[in-house]
């Protein structure tokens, strides 16, 4: 099968849809770490309390519910001139930037009720371009070569944008404000609008969903149930027993990750990172390591399949958000920070490209936004209700060992907690390699 393959060339990444990619993969990352994050670290500058930060992160919860309004966007047109994918694209870009606007203009003068509705606004809206956009880039895709490198472009653009609002934004918070860091960032959303607008729209799929339209109209039942249950029942027809094992795998895949999220920035600034240093480790140290973990991921995923490759990437991610327990005992070691940031970037970009190359595979055409928003709400619900008690379980170690200890424990139990879905992907290749009807 590899050897079928073509090599993708450097200068693809500069073809029209490529370059469409980047700019719309830009788009879909620059609101995560500020409704995430980044959003943390501004509560925590403005003196937020460890629980309510935990808390607050629930407005991610948004990403973890796209399957409950996918159905609209696989049936439902928005805005009908630019198409099915492309006019969810271009509302939701809008909403993402007012949004921001929005949290720009209140902060947190106005109090955290109000702060955190916009924010949750910002979550929806931002889950709804990520849909949309998962759903563009499977079906415009020519071939699984088209694919593979529009999903490259997609993370590498994202990881940009992401490293992007979790440090160079940092410092412009830290010397300016964060009102105009969001300001700066609703404003950025422009990238993505000019990508929706340069993009073509995948008609072989648009057919497909005009097809099933007229065959069973969303209005009537028979509609409605194709557009609810139809992804689910496509899913499991296609995967048969596995299904339940592979939903449970991916559930758990990026556990550590988000559970460990809302403290990471608060973590920081408490063992005596300024802003500056936070943005520098991130630019400087992390999106290269990212990058490179991502580079290797591709590898690993060819030189290795699939299953051994999401083993490995698990085992990396786990280990990388275990180390941050060492900087809990050397507060302030501005070397030892780079380290652990750089294996941290590079094992997350390493377990992030595999998953999401993973569970686009899994998708069929007419069902493409509803069945991938519930492969990529499966691998979130889990971490983002989780990671709401975060703030509440520091603050509870803190009252018997102490802050810094208390760190420590968190970040050791979320790195454990990894090694649940790696042993399911054991068990599931082991599954699939005894029944070869079984594989994809």
């Amino acid at each position: 099968m590899n050897a079928q393959r073509r090599r993708i060339p450097l200068s693809a990444y500069f073809e029209p849809r490529a370059r469409v990619m980047l700019a719309l993969g830009f788009s879909s990352g620059l609101p995560f770490y500020l409704v995430g994050n980044t959003f943390a670290l501004w509560l925590r500058d403005a003196g937020t309390s460890l629980s309510a930060i935990g808390f607050l992160s629930w407005v991610g919860i948004a990403y973890s519910l796209q399957f409950v309004w996918a159905p609209l966007l696989d049936r439902v047109p928005m805005l009908k001139v630019l198409g099915q994918r492309r006019g969810w694209l271009a509302a939701s870009q809008v909403i993402v930037a007012v949004g921001l606007l929005a949290m720009a203009y209140v902060g947190t003068r106005h109090g955290l009720t109000a702060l955190g509705i916009c924010a949750l606004v910002v979550a929806f809206a931002s889950a709804t371009q990520d849909i949309a956009l998962a759903a563009w880039r499977i079906e415009i895709a020519r071939d699984a070569d088209e694919l593979g490198l529009l999903t490259a472009a997609n993370t590498m653009s994202y990881l940009v944008a992401v490293n992007l609002t979790g440090s160079v934004l940092l410092s412009v918070a830290q010397h300016w404000n964060w009102p105009l860091t969001y300001t700066l960032c609703g404003l950025g959303m422009l990238i993505g609008l000019i990508g929706t607008f340069l993009a073509e729209e995948p008609v072989q799929a648009d057919k497909v969903t005009e097809e099933i339209e007229k065959e069973r109209p969303l209005w009537t039942l028979r509609g409605a149930f194709d557009a609810v249950i139809g992804p689910f029942i496509a899913f499991f027809k296609a995967h048969g027993p596995l299904a339940l094992l592979m939903l449970l795998a991916i559930s758990l895949y990026r556990l550590p990750d988000f559970v460990r999220g809302p403290m990471s920035n608060p973590f920081y600034h408490d063992i005596g990172m300024s802003n500056d240093v936070i943005a520098f480790a991130r630019l400087f140290v992390g999106t290269p390591a990212a990058f490179l973990g991502m580079a290797a991921g591709g590898f690993l995923w060819v030189r290795f399949g699939r299953m051994r490759a999401l083993v490995l990437g698990g085992i990396c991610q786990a280990s990388g958000i275990a180390l941050h327990a060492l900087l809990a005992f050397h507060p302030g070691s501005a070397p030892l920070f780079l380290a652990v940031m750089a294996i941290d970037d590079f094992s997350i970009g390493l377990a992030g490209i595999m998953l999401v190359t993973y569970i686009s595979s899994l998708t069929n055409l007419g069902y493409t936004a509803t069945q991938y928003a519930l492969l990529s709400s499966t691998y979130a619900w889990a971490g983002k209700v989780l990671k709401g008690f975060s703030g509440t379980a520091v603050d509870s170690l803190t009252g018997s060992f102490g802050l810094m200890h208390a760190y420590a424990m968190f970040f050791l139990g979320t790195g454990l907690i990894g090694i649940p879905a790696t042993l399911l992907f054991i068990w599931i290749g082991a599954l699939e390699q005894r029944k070869p009807a079984l594989r994809q």
